[in-house]
């Protein structure tokens, strides 16, 4: 197999030391690769690792017009370009592998389609997860199981911030700034906090686990921004850990793909997953729960799932259809009116309404605020109450 890599930040450099690295090794397992070309636009810095410095190239064109290449390593994300030279590389007939996880949750249709009718493989392990595999067991190992449901913490920024504000009792600021200075946070920390990046994720896995194609806009998606460190001992004294948890199940007819801060029984093994660990649990009616633990992130774990890919395509470079989902089954989503649970508010206690007292099973004041935690009503009930209030509404699981 002949490949470009296109992307030499944090896990483009990783592949590329390890397959580097290890050429040798990967030989002696009979596994032939050979990467023809590195592409990045800053070419203007050292590398840790020794390789062959003529293999650089700061044009992804070098890549996409050569035809010796035929497998394309996409790690620059975004979905802009990123798309771009995934598309082009298809047209080509090149195979992709790539992490780009918002990519795959907003043109799933698109490039999928695409791939399909030029018949050329997309593996995508490293899109979700980081060293943990998940994409596979869905794909392979679970194939003859219905899934009925799947959830997990599938953001190891979030994971982080909340690890460490119940930990060491801080507030939400304080530990953002804290994962921004050690690099577990971005500069620009939405996509984290606010849960858009761990829709994306859910997003691919649901598509997956369902076999159909999920319309990201419809994903119901909650951040940890307006999380308090009294929430966090709140939780503690009831028994509970919060959590970011990406889920997506069937409730009746419709399936309900979400995103939210959720209370989990701190007996439940997702509760006790902390710091920038992911976990990600997989019910199916056969294998029955399935839980998939380890590195959600960082250089090497990335990097690793990228080169799993890069190896498996060596393997099936013919073109495998089970490797995709049904894109003409677009799945049936709850929205945000329909969706039912039980639910944990607090609200100053000069903005609560006694009426609310009447959806909820335990009510009692703290500090300043009134803490409710509801039965199982529509959420759209609660919300008519809550109608410009300051509030923070978690799941309760």
């Amino acid at each position: 197999m002949r490949l470009g890599i296109i992307g030499l930040g944090t896990v483009g450099e990783g592949v590329l030391e390890i397959l580097s690295t290890e050429e040798n090794n990967f030989k002696n397992k009979g596994i032939d690769l050979e990467v023809l070309y590195a592409c990045d636009i800053n070419l203007d810095r050292g590398f840790s690792f020794e390789f062959d410095k003529s293999i650089l190239t700061k044009d992804f064109n070098d890549i996409l017009n050569d035809e010796k290449v035929d497998t394309v390593v996409e790690l620059i994300g975004g979905e802009t370009i990123a798309k771009h030279i995934i598309v082009e590389a298809i047209k080509k007939g090149k195979n992709v592998i790539t992490a780009n996880k918002a990519l795959l949750a907003k043109h799933a249709k698109e490039i999928f389609s695409l791939a399909k009718e030029k018949q050329v493989n997309i593996f995508y392990e490293a899109s979700v997860g980081g060293g943990i595999p998940i994409i596979s067991p869905l794909q392979e190992s679970l194939i003859a199981n219905n899934i009925l449901g799947i959830r997990g913490i599938i953001n190891g920024t979030a994971n982080y911030i909340l690890s460490e504000m119940k930990e060491k009792n801080l507030d939400f600021d304080t530990v953002l700034k804290d994962a921004m200075k050690k690099g577990y946070a971005e500069a620009d920390p939405t996509y984290d906090i606010e849960g858009i990046d761990t829709a994306h994720k859910i997003c691919v896995l649901a598509s997956l686990a369902f076999n159909s194609y999920i319309d990201f806009d419809k994903v119901i998606i909650s951040g940890i921004s307006k999380i308090d460190s009294i929430d966090i001992q709140i939780a503690e004294k009831l028994g509970y850990n919060i959590k970011l948890i990406a889920s997506a199940k069937y409730l009746g007819e419709k399936l309900a793909v979400e995103v939210a801060p959720t209370l989990l029984s701190n007996k439940e093994l997702l509760a006790n997953v902390d710091n920038v660990f992911n976990a990600i649990e997989v019910e199916s009616d056969y294998a029955g729960t399935s839980l998939f633990y380890g590195r959600g992130a960082g250089k090497d774990a990335t990097a690793s799932a990228v080169v799993a890919d890069i190896v498996k395509a060596s393997k099936e470079s013919p073109f495998r259809e089970r490797y995709y989902f049904n894109l003409e089954d677009e799945a049936d989503l709850i929205n945000e009116n329909q969706l039912i649970g039980t639910y944990y508010l607090r609200i100053e206690t000069s903005d609560f309404k006694e009426e609310i007292r009447d959806l909820s099973f335990k009510v009692f004041e703290e500090d300043k605020y009134t803490i409710l935690i509801t039965n199982k009503i529509k959420r759209a009930d609660l919300m008519a109450y809550l109608e410009n209030k300051n509030y923070t509404l978690l799941n309760v699981n």
